[in-house]
């Protein structure tokens, strides 16, 4: 499917549940993504009224970065909806694959439950530590967020052993170099695709702008991205196409 030298992708824009059913049994050897948290607001008009721009985005900031969906949902919903996702994606993952899945303070313990549930094996948790974030006034910073880590079963064997770090570093990128309100820094992203065994191919059912595939593609792996949002899924084509001709160069 995928070759060292020319790294494949493809991105559907679609519903992840929607698309996940039509991807090939075994097809994949990693899940790497960054689902809508679906955190704070726990009233039913904050969640349906609230934007992903108006919970993210400070009123001070510049940027006009596109809206995204997917942000509210309740817990008992999201914790539901993340089942049937990583069901999903346990299906389209070969045995030994790895399963990353991105989630804030909030969210870790129905991610945790979703991911079980789903049928991963347990493996643990890698915090990303945020080194730009704001101070909190007699309090604690928010400085990180966390990758749950599941496996299909017992873990795929490399050719060559890789020992990974259990600590993620890296801000969020700024200025032009930020495309999506969410957008994880590439370099962290490409410290987790190491996890795919050399030549596999890593799914992400929530793709967003495409940093895991720009990841992948740079180290050697292919990828299958899903994004619902058009504006998202034409920004993720865009960055893939020129991460494809980097790889390739």
């Amino acid at each position: 499917m995928t070759c060292p030298t020319s790294p494949t992708w493809t991105l559907h824009n679609g519903d992840a549940l929607a698309v996940l059913p039509t991807l090939p049994d075994a097809s994949v050897d990693c899940v790497i993504t960054d689902p809508p948290y679906n955190s704070g607001g726990t009233a039913t008009s904050q969640r349906v009224n609230q934007t992903a721009r108006g919970k993210y985005v400070g009123s001070n900031v510049k940027h006009t970065l596109a809206d995204f969906a997917g942000e509210n949902r309740d817990q008992r919903s999201f914790g539901y909806w993340m089942t049937l996702v990583l069901s999903e994606c346990l299906r389209v993952s070969r045995p030994g694959a790895s399963a990353l899945v991105f989630s804030d303070f909030r969210q870790l313990p129905a991610v945790s439950d979703a991911l079980q549930a789903a049928g991963w094996t347990w493996r643990g948790v890698i915090p990303w530590f945020k080194p730009n974030t704001r101070p909190q006034r007699d309090g604690f910073r928010r400085s990180c967020e966390y990758v749950l880590w599941g496996s299909h079963g017992p873990l795929a064997r490399h050719p060559d052993p890789v020992y990974l770090p259990g600590l993620l570093q890296g801000s969020q990128p700024s200025g032009k170099k930020r495309q999506h309100i969410t957008q994880k820094p590439v370099a962290v992203m490409q410290e987790l695709v190491k996890v795919c065994p050399p030549d596999g191919t890593v799914l992400d059912p929530f793709a967003g702008a495409g940093s895991t595939g720009v990841a992948a593609l740079a180290e050697g792996r292919g990828f299958v991205g899903v994004e619902v949002t058009p504006h998202y899924a034409q920004v993720a084509r865009e960055r893939l196409a020129d991460a494809s001709t980097e790889a390739g160069a």
